[in-house]
């Protein structure tokens, strides 16, 4: 009798598992209907997808890079470019025809009207011996303009210049659809050879990295921990590093997933926008949020293994300079997710303060002006810290507060730059560039020398009108600060011994199809470098 009771509460207990198990899966499966409708509504709203938008490079896979030389590389960069040409550029309507279309051959943004086409990638030489080499990597939907003002520095130091364009960049953004972050490690693995070979194995490698570049310059020196086949850096320099990312961009793999459904092709962006920007793409697929959060999360994984292991020890210091405002990477994943585990190397973090005497300040957030308070566990600390921010709330000058590792004292020291008083923040894509920079800056040297100055667009009118979010027109789009900047990478340099010839040229990319060749050409014989002064 009792055997009998316990199997009908048995089957009784079975029938409302097995109950439950049937509601949540079909609550699961309502979820994931809902979720599909409003993607694809969502993304169906937005504009028709473009030539530029379905076309992709062919570009080496990961194994392919790594049997590669450079020359090869270029060879296959020459051929991608020429195929963007034949697929895209010659065969557009003549609606895409636009004065600021930058795949429109007579627009004012078109890239190869420009000497050099900083989409390509390139390599600068000293004129004399190099005393260091330095692989430069840019961001993602970027291309190797925005590390051009550091490569011109680090060259006219004496150092030989890598600055390689990452797979998937610089042609159109539909070549974001087709490569993944083991592409983008390989080729600076690719670039940190062929700095080393063009400088030589007895000088000093330096690795720096913007954004994503920043992700991949550090799992390069994580990786060469492991990897006794790797270059050893000693200087690593990281600008808005991609050390975490937004939550979303974990799930984005899954917004994309209509887009298996020609037609709903759309929902494999998550941005799609006019692209004015010679330099950068303006849309942006699902697939390169993917790749960006799978970096961060191999980053990640891997420096706490390694602090585990104590192989932190070897690693070398690593300078940041962070915008304490940053919505493309997070800043706390730098401190939480970097800086916590960093033995003391010499490694520093450089934070830029929001402009603590912005006017309309009652405007803003008010966590806002105590986030760089709250970002930094208190001092003492393995590494040191610098605040760049107003000398009080009432001065838009500056100063640096400068806290050593290990110490808990500050030290101020005066910046002798000053906030533009329009300006409440850095953002993330304004840390790599000086205000007079022609595209971006604030105050161009030399106003539309790439076609358009987007760091002067200031527009008034009535909202909903353009194609392009407000959002994206008020984004600070270059750093103030940027000769500081500068001055705090040259005090990582090795010092130049007095024999030594320092004085160095400016060399730009070479026409099309002989890159590659020229720059070793430059870097054999002085004679051959001047007579091919185009190189790089």
């Amino acid at each position: 009798m009792a055997l009998m009771r316990l199997n009908k509460l048995l089957n009784q207990s079975g029938l409302r598992i097995v109950s439950l198990a049937k509601k949540t899966l079909a609550a699961a499966v309502i979820v994931v209907v809902v979720f599909f409708i409003g993607r694809i509504y969502e993304s169906e709203r937005g504009p028709a997808l473009q030539r530029w938008h379905t076309w992709s490079g062919d570009e080496m896979t990961a194994d392919e890079i790594d049997r590669a030389s450079f020359a090869s590389y270029i060879k296959r960069e020459d051929e991608i470019f020429a195929d963007l040409r034949r697929e895209v550029s010659d065969r557009l309507s003549a609606a895409d025809k636009t004065p600021i279309n930058r795949f429109y051959r007579d627009s004012l943004v078109y890239p190869q009207r420009f000497t050099p086409d900083w989409n390509r990638s390139f390599i600068l030489l000293p004129s004399g011996k190099p005393r260091g080499a330095v692989v430069l990597l840019h961001g993602l939907t970027d291309s190797p303009y925005s590390v051009r003002y550091l490569a011109e520095d680090y060259r006219r130091q004496g150092f030989v210049a890598v600055a390689p364009r990452l797979p998937g960049h610089g042609t159109a953004p539909g070549a974001l659809t087709r490569v993944d972050w083991e592409q983008w490690l390989a080729t600076t693995r690719l670039a940190v050879r062929e700095a080393t070979r063009l400088a030589g194995g007895d000088v000093p490698l330096h690795l720096v990295g913007y954004s994503n570049g920043g992700a991949l310059a550090l799992k390069y020196a994580l990786d060469e921990l492991t990897d006794k086949s790797l270059v050893r850096p000693q200087q690593i320099i990281l600008l808005s590093p991609m050390i975490g990312v937004t939550a979303f961009a974990r799930f984005a793999g899954l917004a994309g997933l209509p887009s298996v459904f020609p037609a709903f092709a759309r929902a494999a962006w998550l941005n799609v926008i006019p692209e004015f920007n010679p330099y950068k793409y303006n849309s942006f697929p699902v697939k390169a949020a993917r790749q960006s959060w799978l970096l961060t999360q191999a980053l990640q994984k891997q420096i706490i293994q390694a602090a585990q292991s104590q192989r932190l020890a070897s690693l070398a210091p690593v300078l940041t300079f962070q915008s304490v405002i940053d919505s493309t990477v997070s800043t706390r994943a730098v401190v939480d997710s970097l800086y916590r585990y960093l033995p003391d190397n010499g490694s520093e973090l450089v934070i830029f303060d929001i402009n603590q005497a912005a006017n309309l300040r009652a405007l803003f957030r008010p966590a806002t002006y105590s986030a760089v308070n709250t970002l930094l566990p208190p001092a003492p600390r393995p590494y040191s810290t610098t605040i760049v921010t107003n000398g009080n709330e009432h001065t838009l000058d500056t100063v640096a507060r400068l806290t050593l590792a290990g110490q808990t004292a500050e030290v101020t020291q005066a910046v002798h730059l000053a906030w533009p008083q329009d300006m409440y923040s850095l953002s993330h894509i304004a840390v790599p560039f000086p205000i007079t920079d022609s595209l971006y800056g604030r105050e161009p040297r030399e106003k539309n020398l790439s076609g358009i100055s987007l760091g002067t667009i200031s527009l008034r009118g009535e909202t909903a009108t353009l194609s392009v979010g407000l959002d994206t027109l008020m984004r600070a789009t270059s750093n103030p600060f940027f000769p500081y900047l500068l001055q705090r990478i040259n005090q990582r340099l090795p010092l130049v011994s007095e024999h030594q010839n320092v004085q160095y040229r400016p060399q730009r990319n070479t026409d099309e199809g002989s890159r590659g060749n020229e720059a070793e050409k430059t870097h054999k014989s002085g004679a051959d470098a001047k007579e091919n002064a185009d190189a790089g």
